[in-house]
């Protein structure tokens, strides 16, 4: 079931289409769109580039025997950072509100058993992180 929603609007959309840009063109400056959400995706952008070691410091603590980093595309990774950062620096946003969210953007980026996984995955690492962050 595909999101009924336009991708263009959705803020976490647009923040996985700029940190992809910036995966492959580190020298690119982000440009934030005009967005009602401006605020909140400049912040989670720069958050999941400024804050990647302990993103992937997380990753490999909660993650490690269910996720091989150098396995997953690009894509897959960007979102999967960029809702961690969420899930550690966005505490008064619901990690359910954050996955779903997630997930839906992800809609448009990879298929849907990649999907599931990532979902798995965050549904893991939100436990983990929302109970030793309490």
């Amino acid at each position: 079931m595909k999101p009924i929603f336009s991708p263009k609007n959705n803020p976490r959309v647009i923040i996985i289409q700029i940190l992809y840009g910036k995966y492959y063109n580190d020298d690119q400056n982000i440009i934030i769109p005009k967005h009602r959400f401006k605020k909140f995706i400049k912040d989670v952008v720069f958050g999941t580039i400024e804050r990647n070691e302990v993103i992937i410091t997380e990753i490999k603590k909660y993650l490690d025997t269910d996720i091989n980093l150098k396995e997953h595309d690009n894509i897959f990774l960007i979102i999967l950072k960029s809702a961690i950062y969420e899930l550690l620096y966005k505490p008064t946003t619901s990690s359910k509100i954050i996955i779903k969210e997630y997930l839906n953007a992800s809609n448009f980026f990879i298929e849907d058993a990649k999907t599931k996984y990532l979902n798995a995955l965050l549904d893991k690492i939100s436990k983990n992180l929302r109970l030793n962050n309490e």
